[in-house]
């Protein structure tokens, strides 16, 4: 039997609750009226609480703003039809945040506490996760370094917060893409598979000149050739050409995506061909062009699954067929929201029932 956490509770006396227009979400900038916090110190966890959303004080010499020990997850938090809430697949991104957390050399946390921190936040703020359909309440865990010292070493404490935000779409268009064959996100031997703010902290720029092109997302290529497709921006990429579910392996440069791991289990149940190996630009490009790319997207928890309306590479641009013709992600968007939403039956056990 599962031990239940002993968390402290302060709750806020001024809820920004009534506030909130909830017709009005730009994502990840309106939090909730709470947040977790948890220190680790002496080899535990410990002070574990739930208080008022609000700033932190931190010393300016803590070793993560200096040397990048710090990193993330993200999940979201569903209101189904007859009440209950529920967070989708929280034992994966657990699993996740562990192994991001030995690649950074930061303590592990146990998966309960992980999950029981993050059911508790929803808990108390569940007035704040959105009914309408499409909405929910994203959540990121996160860790970072808090030593007081200027030296390259690993922390030897730390401090585990938890966030959340009432949200709707990541993307709100089909997607105009650009495959980047210059700028390096991960490279082999690195960490790109762990949710490293330096990740995201490196992409920033090439991001930056894309958009500049009118580009909304890149698609980053392998460091050493730039011959091979890894991941979108914010999402793993993923396929379907020549009538296969095609993805890059999750590796040492690829995230191992949630979202793209329940794609790929759907396909699989539903007799689908999947392939999960090297996908080049060539053979994308060329079945862009041949049409035997009949559809591209990206899938992530942020985004669940966005549309790829154009591909470009060297100045070859290809418009894919419209996204609402598409069978695969039309299908698969469709299945995962029902199953989200607690509207068709969840046979894995992947919603988490708050409460």
């Amino acid at each position: 039997m599962t031990e239940t956490l002993e968390i402290k509770i302060t709750k806020t006396s001024n809820s920004r609750l009534a506030q909130t227009d909830f017709e009005n979400l730009p994502f990840g900038q309106i939090f909730t009226d709470h947040m977790f916090v948890a220190d680790y110190a002496d080899g535990e966890w410990k002070n574990l609480e739930i208080i008022p959303y609000g700033d932190i004080l931190v010393s300016p010499a803590i070793s993560s703003l200096h040397y990048g020990q710090s990193f993330f997850e993200g999940l979201k938090a569903y209101r189904h039809a007859d009440g209950k809430i529920s967070i989708f697949r929280p034992d994966k991104n657990a699993a996740r945040f562990n192994k991001s957390a030995d690649r950074l050399c930061m303590p592990a946390l146990p998966e309960e506490t992980f999950i029981q921190s993050i059911a508790a936040l929803v808990d108390i703020d569940r007035d704040w996760i959105p009914s309408k359909p499409g909405y929910s309440l994203y959540l990121r865990p996160y860790m970072f370094a808090t030593d007081r010292y200027l030296g390259v070493a690993p922390s030897k404490s730390y401090k585990y917060m938890v966030l959340a935000c009432p949200v709707g779409a990541y993307f709100s268009k089909t997607l105009r893409v650009k495959i980047e064959d210059h700028y390096t996100r991960a490279a082999e031997g690195g960490m790109g598979y762990a949710k490293s703010s330096g990740n995201y902290g490196v992409s920033m720029y090439p991001a930056r000149k894309a958009a500049e092109e009118g580009f909304d997302q890149l698609i980053w290529t392998d460091a050493k050739e730039h011959k091979y497709i890894e991941e979108m921006g914010a999402a793993n990429a993923m396929f379907v050409l020549d009538g296969k579910l095609i993805t890059p392996i999750a590796g040492d440069t690829i995230l191992d995506g949630v979202t793209r791991n329940t794609v790929i289990t759907l396909a699989k149940e539903w007799g689908y061909p999947v392939e999960e190996r090297k996908v080049s630009v060539e053979e994308i490009m060329e079945g862009a062009k041949n049409g035997k790319l009949t559809d591209a997207f990206g899938a992530g928890t942020a985004a669940t699954i966005a549309s790829v309306g154009s591909i470009s590479h060297n100045g070859e641009e290809y418009t894919l067929i419209d996204p609402k013709d598409r069978e695969f992600s039309q299908r698969v968007l469709k299945t995962i929201d029902a199953i989200r939403y607690g509207n068709a039956p969840d046979t894995h056990g992947w919603n988490y029932i708050v409460g």
